[in-house]
């Protein structure tokens, strides 16, 4: 889920003007319905709020339609109709593999010629490539009545230009699809974890990309895991604090060196210079000091003492002469990932106060690093005989002051996305993240989603997308207004869906949709239709329509991730024992009596306990009623099942507590035990407690295809 943190807000430009003068509703309404601004909403089945009218205006101008009158409504109105009648073609058109062509291209008149020039079409062995001649790629034809399609067009994004019987000219972007994203091979099971909480006795005080090959690997070798499921692993905006939230990134497009292993840099047993290679191992001594005072003196994890350490050695090693094999990699990377890597370098170089035309290459380089360590935890993933491997995370949006949303112009300024007022927030939420700008996308094709898909995809297994409604709509709520005054703006979610099944069919990954909270309705089906898994989470499964108790197994859905908790609830052993409650209530969170509190919360346990006793579950103390909880979730015929990590080892600590900023360490806490002692990826392999869990996990998911070799890390 999306981070429930405070909102900052810091841009250059001028705010908005806000309306003078009220103009029409109706008139409103229809200029906000062209602009696919919804001016009313439903909270619940029976419940329709209306948008107030300063928040409509406020989003139009946020999207470039001034309002500040009746009369000025009244022009925007008509102007826009104009246009949408007189479009021959909408900016995008989706056309999907084996499924009647779009609609528009039968509405052409006839005698219209269509000329289609490939932009980015399948290639030979299914990769994204460019057209290398599109004068000679190019296919004309007339649509006819039925809109046709030429035959044998490869799957890909494309440009089509119209010329219609009176000479006029239309121009669009088709995105041919398939109908359906990667599905997984069998019913599979694996982990969920925050990597920066995992350390290892090889890490410089938090989690690193070969933490999670090692853990890849024991997962897999000795449980049968499928999958790790991992945080998102973006850049984060420098500072000092850096926000350590995973979930407010600087850029989503590219990944934080902060995560990588410097040992495992190929120039590190390179370096040949004796004051450089002492150095290194003060800065690995004072790494290892870090990780001390994590798991022996209870200090929290420090992002950036971890980096200060990193980038030093990294700069030292970036002075290492490389050797052509390793040169001529990095060309290629360079050359694959284009101006937008530059762009993202020399941000990265302003951000830490440097020049960016000297310190750019510096930060290219540690992209290039970051991406082939990814790359390698996923390989070692299937190696290991995963039949998924990594599954990443993709956060709903970006820091307003990071790379993403001030080197381009796609996302809105002076708007944060957040949520509506509900039955667990009344005041709405505001999530301090900047949105895309649909109309902006459209225009552009939905390049920038592409390039951001494929990057992500480039070492992935699986994608989990945060907040998968997103591709559909967003709350929006413009800069002073409380998150309760905002408005939902809608978004081609038919083209942003085509652009990631195609997007992951390229990279042969699964997609995997957090559809937790309110959903607009036909929202899951889409998704589903498509092949997106959703999400299930044990606690929040009930038949709500049928009085409100635990759905049993067999009534679960097929096509989803199940799991118990995730890392904004609490680990299972504090859901059991109420410890969750007794946290908010020390913290001061809690909204109800704390005795209402917890006696609502024993209820909810108790109902779901007598479900577990009911099929035969043993639940005679915490450990064996955690893996009952698993058990059950096996028992769903859902395709993955995902075990989160602190549940193996009886931690009680969320890693994320909403509605708090500073008063809880979200984002910092280590994994531990049950006491709360911290434990490291050695400890956890060798754990009694861990390894009985994932072994029942193991063996109530079924045998694997190949039997696995007993491993540790």
């Amino acid at each position: 889920m999306p981070p429930r943190s405070r909102r900052v807000l810091h841009h250059p430009s001028d705010p908005p003007s806000r309306t003078k003068e009220c103009p029409s509703m109706d008139d409103l309404s229809r200029l906000a319905e062209l602009h696919g601004i919804a001016t009313a909403y439903r909270p619940a089945a029976d419940v329709t709020a209306t948008v107030p009218p300063a928040t409509v205006a406020a989003v139009l101008g946020l999207l470039g339609v001034a309002t500040d009158g009746p009369g000025d409504v009244r022009a925007r109105l008509a102007a826009a109709e104009a246009e949408a009648v007189a479009r021959p073609l909408p900016p995008v058109l989706v056309g999907w593999a084996g499924e009647p062509p779009p609609v528009a291209l039968a509405a052409l008149p006839p005698g219209t010629r269509v000329r289609l020039d490939p932009e980015e079409a399948e290639g030979a062995e299914g990769a994204g490539a460019a057209a290398a001649d599109g004068a000679a790629a190019a296919v004309e034809w007339e649509p006819g009545p039925a809109g046709a399609l030429p035959e044998g067009l490869p799957l890909g994004v494309h440009r089509i230009t119209a010329t219609l019987p009176d000479g006029r000219t239309a121009a669009a972007t088709l995105i041919l699809a398939p109908d359906r994203a990667p599905a997984a091979p069998a019913r599979t099971h694996g982990l969920l974890v925050q990597l920066y909480s995992l350390l290892s006795e090889r890490s410089w005080g938090m989690g690193d990309l070969g933490d999670l090959a090692a853990l890849a690997r024991w997962a897999a070798e000795t449980h049968g895991a499928g999958f790790v499921q991992v945080n998102p692993l973006h850049a984060a905006v420098p500072g000092t604090p850096t926000d350590p939230s995973p979930y407010r990134p600087s850029s989503r497009r590219f990944p934080d060196p902060v995560h990588l292993r410097v040992e495992d840099v190929p120039e590190f047993a390179d370096c040949a210079d004796p004051r450089a290679r002492a150095e290194l191992a003060d800065l690995a001594d004072r790494g290892a000091q870090l990780r001390r005072s994590v798991l022996e003196k209870g200090a929290l994890i420090d992002r950036d003492a971890v980096w200060a350490l990193k980038r030093r050695a990294l700069e030292l090693l970036y002075a290492v002469p490389r050797t052509p094999e390793r040169a001529a990699a990095y060309r290629r990377f360079r050359a694959e990932q284009g101006p937008a890597l530059d762009t993202h370098a020399a941000w990265c170089a302003s951000a830490a106060g440097e020049e960016p035309r000297e310190r750019g290459d510096f930060h290219r380089w540690l992209l290039w690093l970051t991406d082939t360590q990814l790359a390698a935890a996923q390989r070692a993933a299937r190696d290991a005989g995963m039949s998924v491997g990594i599954v990443h995370d993709l956060a709903v949006g970006v820091h307003p002051d990071g790379s993403d949303a001030l080197t381009g112009p796609f996302h809105a300024r002076h708007v944060s996305v957040g949520a509506p007022p509900d039955a667990f927030n009344a005041r709405g939420q505001d999530w301090g993240l900047p949105p895309w700008r649909p109309d902006r996308l459209a225009a552009a094709g939905y390049a920038p989603l592409r390039r951001l898909l494929r990057g992500v995809f480039r070492y992935a297994g699986a994608l989990r997308i945060d907040h998968v409604m997103g591709l559909f709509r967003l709350w929006w709520i413009p800069e002073g207004m409380p998150p309760a005054d905002g408005a939902y703006v809608g978004y081609d979610g038919e083209a942003m869906l085509a652009v990631l099944v195609l997007e992951a069919h390229r990279a042969g990954a699964l997609v995997i949709g957090e559809d937790l909270g309110t959903v607009e309705p036909g929202v899951r089906q889409a998704l589903s239709r498509r092949g997106v898994l959703g999400t299930s989470v044990l606690w929040f499964e009930r038949d709500w329509a049928g009085g409100g108790a635990p759905l049993p197994p067999e009534a679960w859905r097929s096509d989803c991730l199940a799991t118990a908790t995730t890392h904004d609830l609490p680990p299972s052993a504090a859901k059991l024992a109420g410890a969750h409650v007794e946290l908010r209530d020390r913290l001061g969170l809690l909204t109800r009596p704390a005795e209402l509190e917890r006696a609502e919360d024993a209820a909810d346990t108790a109902e779901w306990l007598e479900l577990l006793d009911g099929l035969g579950l043993e639940t005679k103390d915490e450990e064996a009623a955690v893996q009952a909880l698993y058990a059950f979730l096996l028992r769903t015929p859902a395709r993955m099942v995902g075990v989160w990590l602190p549940d193996a080892v009886g931690d009680r600590r969320p890693q994320n507590l909403p509605g708090t900023w500073d008063q809880y360490p979200n984002w910092r806490l280590p994994l531990a035990d049950a006491s709360g002692r911290p434990l490291t990826l050695e400890e956890l392999t060798a754990s009694p407690r861990a390894n009985a869990l994932l072994s029942a996990v193991r063996e109530g998911a079924g045998p694997r295809t190949a039997p696995p070799g007993a491993r540790a890390v």
